[in-house]
């Protein structure tokens, strides 16, 4: 059987750097934090290579479309949380600046993957 070729796409690869940067960073909060807000912006973290990877599983661009929104929502999602923990003196500016270039890059390659779905040859 092949290896899944989502691994391959860019825009999942930066997915799940973020994904795994936020972990780091959120595995050393206290209980409380890390069960409150650690463990919402782990999932919506998640959730944004984990819809990546299984829109492209899809066997249609109308469902890898629809998963690809998903991931954006996700990506949304994880960027309100982390004005959040900032907010609340839970990152620190290295930690901004470990994640905040990935966020830069993965919102316009994201719609651009979207817009890119379907116009395939």
């Amino acid at each position: 059987m092949r290896r899944p070729d989502f691994e391959e796409l860019e825009v999942y690869q930066l997915s799940e750097k973020l994904a795994n940067e936020i972990w780091r960073i959120a595995k050393g909060w206290d209980n409380f934090t890390k069960d409150t807000l650690g463990k919402q912006i782990v999932r919506s973290a998640d959730s944004i290579c984990a819809n990546i990877a299984e829109g492209r599983g899809r066997y249609n661009d109308q469902d890898n479309r629809r998963f690809v929104k998903i991931a954006r929502g996700s990506l949304y999602e994880t960027i309100s949380w982390l004005r959040l923990a900032y907010a609340r003196q839970l990152l620190t500016n290295e930690h901004v600046s470990r994640f905040k270039p990935i966020l830069d890059e993965l919102l316009p390659k994201l719609n651009a993957y979207l817009k890119a779905i379907g116009n395939r040859e």
